[in-house]
């Protein structure tokens, strides 16, 4: 049990992947909520949704659409992307998580990820407070009086079609279909959000859409050159007083990439998938993406 324990946590921590701090995340406020839960409930007989821990992560975590409730639980829009309702909702989110994060960190490194993560979710939780109080198909019904959204999707969607836009000719293979390009899976699923925002998941469809744009402008922006993620975390960088001069140019041969050669590169993954990379091409990406990570 302590080398489990100790898989998990160097999985989590220590193996430099930020899906996997993710996914170890989401799993284990899942864990304590749905066992705690059945725990409380063999002890005392009360319903299972009137358990302690479902009562109030429900009350307390979920994303209210009613304006005054969101008022007093502003944290909501960042707890709900880390919420689930049950098995196979967390089941397909963190195998989505896993698989196009995977692909995102090994091109564009590790940096980025939560960063992704946090703003596609919250890019949702925006779209579905402004759908759910201005427009009339739900205004019409009062629908966000008792409205609530929950889930990792909006998240997870935000890392699809970002990787879908960097690598829009990668291919995977998907059981039955077959070999998939991402620009055409992620096609596939904003046009299902979009036509199922009129059914019984509205709201959840409209995150999705937000999660979506949110990572879609990203990728544009990176390959324009603005990291709109490394700008906003820098802002909380403390800044160094000291200025270090090199006096040994004879070491330019490990010297970082710059910039504007990487978003060149980026672009031309972009437009030619990465196999039209040249040699010298791939060795900067690289050296680009090991100082992403940490």
């Amino acid at each position: 049990m302590n080398t489990l324990w100790q898989e998990i946590k160097f999985k989590m921590l220590h193996s430099g992947s930020r899906v996997s701090l993710l996914i170890g995340i989401n799993v284990a406020i899942f864990l304590i909520i749905n066992i705690g839960g059945v725990l409380e409930w063999l002890f005392t007989g009360h319903d299972i949704r009137n358990t302690f821990l479902h009562y109030y992560s429900e009350e307390y975590l979920l994303l209210p659409a009613s304006l005054p409730k969101l008022a007093t639980r502003f944290w909501t829009p960042l707890t709900y992307m880390f919420m689930h309702d049950g098995f196979f909702h967390i089941l397909f989110n963190m195998l989505w998580l896993y698989w196009m994060g995977q692909i995102f960190e090994e091109y564009l490194g590790t940096k980025r990820t939560i960063g992704l993560y946090l703003f596609g979710g919250l890019t949702g939780a925006l779209f579905f407070i402004l759908a759910y109080n201005f427009l009339p198909a739900f205004t019409n019904s009062n629908a966000a009086a008792g409205a609530v959204v929950l889930g990792a999707s909006a998240s997870v969607m935000a890392i699809i079609v970002a990787t879908a836009t960097l690598l829009p000719d990668y291919t995977i293979y998907m059981m039955i279909i077959g070999p998939v390009k991402l620009k055409w899976l992620a096609i596939f699923y904003v046009v299902l959000d979009f036509i199922l925002v009129a059914g019984v998941n509205g709201g959840g469809e409209i995150t999705h859409l937000g999660g979506a744009l949110f990572g879609f402008i990203y990728i544009k922006q990176v390959q324009r050159g603005n990291d709109l993620i490394s700008g906003i975390v820098d802002l909380f960088k403390p800044r160094s007083k000291l200025k270090v001069a090199s006096k040994n140019p004879d070491k330019n041969s490990n010297a970082l990439p710059r910039q504007e050669e990487i978003d060149r590169i980026l672009d031309k993954i972009s437009q030619s998938g990465y196999e039209s990379l040249n040699k010298q091409e791939k060795e900067i990406l690289f050296r680009a993406s090991k100082n992403n990570e940490g």
